[in-house]
């Protein structure tokens, strides 16, 4: 498991940096605020995801036994 929570970390990164990078993006400004936004995303939940404890916090809010 903390290898796919790894990798969205990984993806997240990636997709700050290229949205971070674009330079000159007129028409493209819509893709790339969505891949940064995405990125942020990735980041934060993969970190979540990396707490110790945070099964217990997704089964709690998903109601699992």
């Amino acid at each position: 498991m903390g290898f796919w929570y790894l990798l969205l970390l990984l993806i997240g990164i990636v997709l700050i940096i290229v949205g971070v990078t674009k330079k000159g993006v007129s028409g493209a400004i819509k893709t790339v605020i969505m891949l940064f936004i995405i990125g942020v995303l990735f980041i934060v939940i993969s970190l979540v995801l990396l707490m110790p404890g945070s099964s217990d916090m997704i089964a709690e809010l998903l109601k699992l036994e």
